[in-house]
């Protein structure tokens, strides 16, 4: 039975969104607990950990932007099934590793490893592309967005209830959500891409800088790229800082912050699937993003200002 199967079809795209998904839940279950363990490492110093804990995001976040079109140009060489399943497999293996992690050392070479696991998005997408029709290709990248932000709605909410019995827990549980995805995906995940349609392993493709030749090809793009990247620099903030900052001046405990970024997750999703539609009918699309991105501002000026937790 071949991908032309559509039960087999089915079955290999559940077991993508089910990748991105437990990706995404395992990315949020440790939001919660990650930050406090990098500053028990520390002695317990708040500002200390946070300058750590902000070098764990940049480092996860670099090993993403320098692999994922590494993953992707193997895939296009070796197959999309073996790279998936060998990112899903390392994913599993490198929570292993964070929840034994004895000092903050191998906690940081954790999230190295994370961030070159996790990097397989670039693959799924190339998978989705391959098993669907062009006509059906929207609903197939819709399904995986709405992977995202279910992960981090859950992620978060499911991470700081166990985080709050033990904060070596989530690793455990992510873990274990990882390794049995890799067991599943060995029987429902063929290959996608067929050996005549392979092509040879290119750095010059591989080169995550690349994509920025296509700013010079519309003279909007430029700006519209400086602006969502001051906005993601801004909200990216967040897990870098929030549970540290919310430990420290409300007194919260990983339970209740794990609630409010769910709950983030929550607003973001009903803004985008209720919202944005409307609003861009409404105000056009320029109006609609400047009235968005001062929202996004006066949120950020009452998170720094808020007195109490119940106002932030």
């Amino acid at each position: 039975m071949t991908l032309a199967d559509p039960s087999r079809r089915k079955r290999a795209l559940a077991f993508i969104f089910v990748t991105v998904l437990i990706d995404m839940l395992a990315f949020g279950m440790i939001i919660p607990v990650l930050p406090l363990l990098v500053q028990d490492f520390v002695g317990g110093d708040a500002v200390r950990g946070a300058e750590m804990y902000g070098l764990f995001g940049t480092a996860w976040a670099l090993m993403q932007l320098i692999f994922s079109p590494v993953q992707g140009s193997l895939s296009d060489r070796f197959g999309r099934r073996v790279v998936i399943l060998i990112s899903c497999t390392g994913l599993g293996l490198d929570f292993v590793l964070m929840a034994l992690a004895p000092n903050l050392w191998w906690l940081l070479l954790g999230r190295l490893i994370s961030g070159i696991a996790a990097a397989s998005f670039s693959t799924s997408a190339a998978y989705i592309t391959d098993v669907t029709p062009p006509e059906k290709r929207a609903a197939a990248f819709g399904l995986i967005g709405a992977a995202f932000g279910v992960g981090f709605v859950l992620g978060p909410a499911i991470g700081g209830l166990l985080g709050s019995i033990s904060p070596r827990l989530p690793f455990w549980a992510s873990a274990f959500m990882a390794l049995a995805n890799v067991c599943w995906g060995l029987f429902a995940l063929p290959e996608s891409l067929p050996p005549e349609k392979r092509t040879a392993f290119s750095w010059k493709n591989a080169n995550p800088l690349g994509a920025l030749k296509l700013l010079r090809s519309h003279p909007t793009l430029a700006g519209l790229a400086a602006s969502f990247f001051l906005m993601n620099l801004a909200h990216v903030v967040l897990p870098s800082t929030t549970v540290l900052y919310l430990h420290y001046r409300y007194a919260w405990d990983t339970r209740a912050v794990g609630a409010l970024l769910a709950g983030v997750g929550v607003s973001s999703l009903l803004v985008q699937g209720f919202l944005v539609k409307p609003a861009v009918q409404w105000l056009k699309e320029r109006r609609a993003l400047a009235v968005g991105l001062a929202c996004g501002a006066a949120g950020f000026a009452i998170y720094g200002l808020a007195p109490t937790g119940a106002i932030l």
